[in-house]
């Protein structure tokens, strides 16, 4: 038992060291907002507003708000010519921020065409070639033209909602 606990902790301070730069790998660590919690003592919740912590000469006093070091959300950077995003140790894990799909006014008009055609349903096995043209035809892939869909069909339906109302098909708009 003794043995497995001496090994879990040079396991934690070898990955510790390797978060520190130990494997060749250099990282710049800023300390962000203050997270100190003022009203503890009444119970509540409450912090100062400190948004980064400034340094006071080389002390570990925040000249903004006053609180220690210790009290800052921690995040890491690593420091390099290809460095990837910012790697936050802090928080809730490891934030990334997603790529987000820019669409022009003609690629909108033909995939909302095409969606209405395949009734927004991509599941159909004879038109897999066809769905391939069109996405390379347009500059998307299919999984972007699938996300796509899915986040407008709802928003797409109140034109086929509105075309069932005027043939006076009412019963489709009530249920």
């Amino acid at each position: 038992m003794l043995g497995y606990i001496v090994y879990a902790l040079c396991a934690w301070k070898q990955k510790e060291r390797e978060m520190e730069g130990g494997s060749g790998e250099k990282w710049k660590t800023v300390y962000r907002e203050c997270l100190r919690n003022h009203a503890a003592s009444l119970g509540s919740y409450a912090t100062d507003g400190c948004g980064e912590f400034t340094v006071d000469g080389g002390g570990l006093q925040c000249v903004a708000c006053g609180c220690h070091r210790n009290f800052h959300r921690k995040v890491k950077y690593p420091v390099g010519p290809e460095s990837p995003e910012a790697m936050d140790y802090g928080g809730e894990g490891g934030s990334k921020k997603r790529f987000r799909s820019k669409f022009s006014a003609d690629q909108k008009e033909k995939m909302l065409a095409f969606a209405e055609k395949l009734g927004w349903k991509l599941q159909r096995k004879d038109l897999d070639d066809e769905i391939e043209r069109f996405c390379r035809s347009i500059g998307v892939s299919r999984q972007v033209f699938k996300v796509w869909m899915h986040n407008h069909k709802n928003s797409s339906s109140s034109s086929s909602a509105s075309a069932s109302a005027s043939t006076g098909n009412i019963s489709s708009l009530t249920h």
